[in-house]
């Protein structure tokens, strides 16, 4: 494989094209698909190659009997390859530090199986050639081990009538009307500034010498009036903007006064410490985002304003689905039958046969319960949900999608998405997963808002004991909450 010859297209013999004629006629089809206005479907040497090189190994694709490639000078542009061996240097470098990026084409690791001690087994490369003599290389490099064997796990041709279209959401924007509907409810958890919150001061010390202190310090004459306006500056910026590009101005001073109010019911500072750390923007920067996230999560609680955020789709993939799922696992499966993806992957743990005890009994729920049309556990799907943690954005996976049967005489979907957490989970990242479920909640609402993707709820499972009763009761709140006709309210639980 050379560079120069892959863009001409000229290894591409008049034999190749013979005996791959029924893949090459399925690539024809699927360009007809991605370029439906393309009139010309004449496709050159340079594409057939390139084809062949993406596909190698996919089965009914033109790599699909490709064993071996020979690479010329391809290991210097960033090919991604989890299978290379051999690594054999002819000619030197220009320096040395390509020289290990091309090493370092050999490091991708093939198997990430866990071995009875835990961890994973070691892997090798055999590098070889005058470049790499400053590589040690007298170790005798044992033989590679097979991997384990994985399982296919794909969309199933034949169950289109489980399939589960879900959208892709990429953020939120608040179509807030021009009255003042903001408000705060009555109960706030509390926010502390206290020893908690940061160290108070940092030991500096070297290995010989003195120990320095650096103490925390803040401005003592920092006024409330002010800290107030800080916050509220940052709390505008990050949570209300229209699709995350211009801020809205005139809300400052609704949120001015939201903010005034949120300080004195639910900020509490203990003696030692000062209420002007909210108003450092240089120092403090983490910290004052948590407080404008956790004053966001206030303002919209209010179930009336759940009604006005709306969901930002991804721009060139606004909708997943079910039906594009194709990967190898070597974990525990569950074959399925009420699901277009051909099993459901269960999390190590819970036993050797079963793997993941709670997704296990989730899917043979799902599979029972005969208000459920359809289920999927979300691996390698796409499908995410995504959340401000620390003031950052990040993204969530939830566990299963549920597509619930249909009431007659309607037209849309229910699906319902659930979650499990159990209570180690949940004590050592509380505040996160707080967090996952607050957006996941505020993910339906902007759904269900937008009214092109039916109706969706959200559950998180924390006590396995009572998890059947806990989906049951789920699911019938998801109908009640999804009427025919009228403009119902957006509950969310």
């Amino acid at each position: 494989m050379d560079s120069e010859q892959i863009e001409s297209g000229e290894q591409v013999s008049d034999a190749f094209k013979a005996a791959a004629g029924p893949e090459i006629d399925a690539f024809k089809a699927e360009l007809r698909r991605r370029n439906p206005g393309r009139a010309d479907l004449g496709i050159t040497d340079e594409e057939l190659l390139r084809e062949v090189m993406n596909t190698v190994g996919k089965k009914d694709r033109l790599g699909a009997n490709v064993r071996c490639v020979v690479s010329v000078s391809m290991l210097t542009e960033g090919w991604d390859a989890n299978t290379v061996t051999h690594i054999l240097g002819l000619r030197a470098f220009g320096s040395q530090l390509l020289c290990e990026q091309v090493v370092g084409r050999g490091l991708r690791r093939r198997s990430y199986d866990i071995n009875e001690h835990g961890r994973f087994n070691p892997e090798y490369a055999n590098v070889y050639g005058v470049p790499f003599q400053f590589i040690p290389s007298d170790q005798t490099i044992p033989p590679v081990e097979p991997p384990q064997p994985a399982e296919r796990v794909h969309t199933v041709p034949g169950r289109e009538q489980y399939r589960i279209t879900f959208p892709r959401v990429t953020g939120y924007r608040w179509e807030q009307p021009e009255t003042d509907l903001l408000y705060l409810p009555d109960d706030l958890p509390e926010f502390r500034i206290g020893p908690h919150t940061f160290p108070r001061y940092t030991e500096i010390s070297g290995i010989t010498g003195a120990t320095e202190e650096d103490h925390l310090t803040w401005d003592e004459d920092a006024r409330q009036q002010s800290v107030a306006f800080s916050l509220t500056k940052e709390l505008l910026k990050r949570h209300f903007t229209d699709d995350d590009v211009a801020s809205r101005p005139w809300l400052f001073p609704r949120l001015l006064r939201l903010t005034k109010e949120w300080i004195a019911r639910a900020v509490v500072v203990e003696d030692g410490w000062s209420l002007a750390i909210l108003g450092d923007e240089d120092r403090f920067s983490e910290f004052r985002a948590q407080a404008a996230q956790e004053l966001n999560n206030a303002i919209h609680a209010v179930a009336d304003s759940q009604q006005w955020v709306r969901p930002v789709l991804a721009q060139f993939a606004p909708t997943g689905s079910t039906g594009e799922v194709d990967f190898r696992t070597s974990r525990k499966t569950l074959p399925t039958q009420r699901s277009e993806v051909s099993h459901v992957v269960l999390s190590s743990g819970g036993g050797e046969d079963r793997g993941n005890t709670w997704e296990y009994i989730l899917a043979l729920e799902a599979e029972r319960h005969p208000k459920v049309a359809a289920y999927v556990k979300n691996e390698n799907l796409g499908f995410e949900i995504p959340y401000l943690h620390d003031g950052l954005t990040r993204h969530f996976e939830p566990d299963f999608l549920l597509r619930l049967e249909r009431a007659e005489g309607e037209d849309f979907d229910r699906i319902l998405i659930v979650e499990t957490s159990g209570s180690l989970k949940r004590e050592k990242k509380h505040r996160q997963t707080e967090q996952k479920v607050h957006d996941a909640r505020k993910w339906c609402a902007a759904v269900n808002n937008h009214g092109g993707f039916g109706r969706w709820g959200f559950i998180e499972i924390t006590d396995i004991t009572s998890a059947q009763e806990e989906l049951a009761s789920a699911i019938d709140q998801l109908y009640a909450d999804s009427p025919i006709t009228g403009n119902p309210d957006i509950r969310l639980f």
